[in-house]
C-alpha cells in the first residue's frame, strides 16, 4: 500500500467518531479509488461523483461552519499543572493526559499518598488530617495553609474526573445511537479491505449527520451512495464482521461466523445493560409522561434521547444477531421494548397542526414495562405481550421494529448535507458562520423549520 493510501485510510478511520459531511467523506473514497487505477466501476464512480460535487449553494466546497465533532468533555490539563506545582511526586503530563480518566486518577491517587489523603474521601470537615495528625504522618513541616491548598486540590480533581467520566459516557451513548459500534472498530479490522473501509466511512458519515428540526422525518442514513459501495463488496473478500459493526443486517450477518455473531452479541447486550442503567437513573431523577412524551419544564431531555438513540440501536442490533443465530426463542421469552423519545413541546403542537398526533408508537411504550425492569427479570415482558399490545394500539410488531429486527434496507436518494444552525437549514454556511456568531436561533426556532440535536 502506497503512502498516499495509507494516509487517506488514516483519515477516513478518524472520520468514524466524528462528524465529517458525508460529501467531504465521499471524496476521501474517491482519493483513495484513484490511488489504485481500475479499482472503482463506472456506476459506483458515478454515484460519488454525485456525491462530491460542488454545490452551486456554497462558494467554499468543503467548508461547513458546523463543529465536525462530536462534543467532548473538559479536560483535566490545568489541574495536572497546578498538581506537578504543589506535589514534588507529580511530575509535568503530556497535554493528552488531561482527557485520559486513567491517568487523571493515577495522578490524583500518587498526590493523595503524598499529604496522606485517601482517595474518595473528599469532606472538607471530616477527612482532612488535623495538627496532631499531620504531625504523626510526617507531615509536621507541611503549614496548615499549605495543606489545605493541597487537599482542595485534590477535592476538585475528585469532582473533575467524576464529571470526565459522566461527560465520555454521554458521548459514547451519542456515537453509539448515531453510528452502532462504528467508532469501537480496531483501525486493523477496518482497514483489512479497500471497499469494506469505504463502505462504513461513508454510512457512518451519513448516521452521524445532525438532527434537523422537522415533522417530516429525519434523512435516513442508507442513501443511494451508501448502496453502491455495499454492492460492490466481494463476498470473498469483504470484512464482513467490521461491515457488522455499523450495518448488522440479515443479509451482512449470513457472511459472519458464528464466533463474531457471538463477540457482538456480547458487545450489544453489554451496551443495553449500561443504557439501561442511564436511563433508570434519568427516570428517578425526573420521569416523563410515557403517554405524550413531550418535554417538561426542568427535564434533561438532551441525555433522555441520547440514552434512546442508544437503545434503540442496540437493541435492534441484539434482535438481529439473536436472529441470525437462530434464537428466536430468546426474543420471544425477553422482549424489551423500545424507548421513544421526548418531544419538545412546540414540535408536539407542530404535529397537530399538521394533522398529525401522537406517534402511534407511543401507547405502546407507555402500556409495556419500562426496559430496565425486564433486563433485571423485576417484570416480564415476553414476545407475545408485544404483540398483543402493539396491535391493541394499530402497530405492526414486527414491521414497527418491536419484536423483530429491521428487514432488508431500500436505500434512499442522496440529499447534500444542510447546513444547520440549531436545527434550522440555512442557505450557506457564510450566512450560517454570522447568525451562529451573532446568537440569533439561540432560542426556539421559526417554523416551518428543522431543534438541532445530537
Amino acid at each position: 500500500m502506497s503512502a498516499h493510501s495509507e494516509r487517506l485510510l488514516r483519515e477516513l478511520y478518524a472520520s468514524l467518531g466524528q462528524r465529517k459531511r458525508p460529501e467531504d467523506v465521499a471524496q476521501l473514497i474517491r482519493d483513495l479509488f484513484d490511488a489504485t487505477p481500475g479499482s472503482l466501476d463506472r456506476r459506483t464512480r458515478t454515484t460519488l461523483e454525485k456525491a462530491t460535487r460542488t454545490s452551486l449553494r456554497s462558494l467554499w466546497h468543503g467548508y461547513t461552519s458546523m463543529l465536525e465533532d462530536f462534543a467532548r468533555p473538559v479536560g483535566a490539563q490545568r489541574q495536572l499543572a497546578r498538581a506537578a506545582d504543589l506535589f514534588a511526586t507529580v511530575t509535568a503530563l503530556p497535554e493528552a493526559a488531561g482527557d485520559d480518566p486513567a491517568q487523571v486518577e493515577a495522578v490524583i491517587r500518587a498526590a493523595g499518598e503524598e499529604i496522606r489523603k485517601e482517595y474518595g474521601h473528599s469532606d472538607f470537615l471530616s477527612d482532612r488530617l488535623n495538627r496532631e495528625q499531620r504531625t504523626e504522618a510526617g507531615l509536621g513541616e507541611v503549614s496548615k495553609r499549605q495543606y489545605n491548598k493541597r487537599f482542595r486540590l485534590l477535592r476538585r480533581m475528585e469532582a473533575k474526573l467524576a464529571r470526565i467520566l459522566v461527560e465520555q459516557h454521554k458521548r459514547e451513548m451519542t456515537v453509539i445511537g448515531k453510528s452502532g459500534l462504528a467508532s469501537r472498530l480496531p483501525y486493523e479490522e477496518f482497514t483489512a479491505d479497500t471497499g469494506t473501509a469505504a463502505f462504513i466511512a461513508y454510512l457512518t458519515a451519513r448516521a452521524n449527520l445532525r438532527s434537523e428540526f422537522t415533522v417530516s422525518g429525519q434523512q435516513r442514513p442508507y442513501d443511494e451512495v451508501a448502496d453502491a459501495l455495499f454492492r460492490r463488496l466481494d463476498a470473498d473478500t469483504a470484512n464482513w464482521f467490521a461491515v457488522a459493526h455499523v450495518h448488522p443486517t440479515a443479509e451482512v450477518l449470513k457472511h459472519v461466523g458464528d464466533e463474531q455473531r457471538g463477540l457482538l452479541l456480547g458487545r450489544w447486550y453489554g451496551i443495553l445493560l449500561k443504557v439501561a442503567e442511564q436511563l433508570e437513573e434519568l427516570w428517578q431523577r425526573q420521569p416523563v409522561d410515557r403517554t405524550t412524551m413531550v418535554v417538561e419544564r426542568g427535564q434533561d431531555s438532551t441525555t433522555w434521547n441520547q440514552a434512546a438513540r442508544a437503545w434503540t440501536t442496540a437493541r435492534s442490533s441484539w434482535f438481529a444477531l439473536l436472529e441470525a443465530m437462530g434464537a428466536q426463542d430468546l426474543i420471544e421469552r425477553i422482549c424489551p421494548g423500545k424507548v421513544l423519545l421526548l418531544v419538545a413541546a412546540d414540535v408536539a403542537a407542530w404535529h397537530r397542526q399538521a394533522g398529525g398526533g401522537l406517534h402511534p408508537d407511543t401507547g405502546v411504550w407507555a402500556e409495556l414495562p419500562l426496559p430496565w425492569q425486564v433486563l433485571r427479570g423485576e417484570a416480564e415482558c415476553p414476545g407475545w405481550l408485544v404483540e398483543q399490545v402493539c396491535r391493541r394500539h394499530g402497530v405492526d410488531p414486527a414491521r414497527g421494529g418491536w419484536t423483530r429486527a429491521k428487514r432488508a434496507v431500500r436505500p434512499v436518494p442522496f440529499r447534500a448535507t444542510p447546513e444547520l444552525v440549531h436545527g434550522v437549514t440555512v442557505a450557506d454556511p457564510m450566512p450560517a458562520t454570522l447568525l451562529r456568531s451573532a446568537g440569533i436561533f439561540s432560542g426556539k426556532p421559526p417554523r416551518p423549520a428543522a431543534a438541532e440535536m445530537r
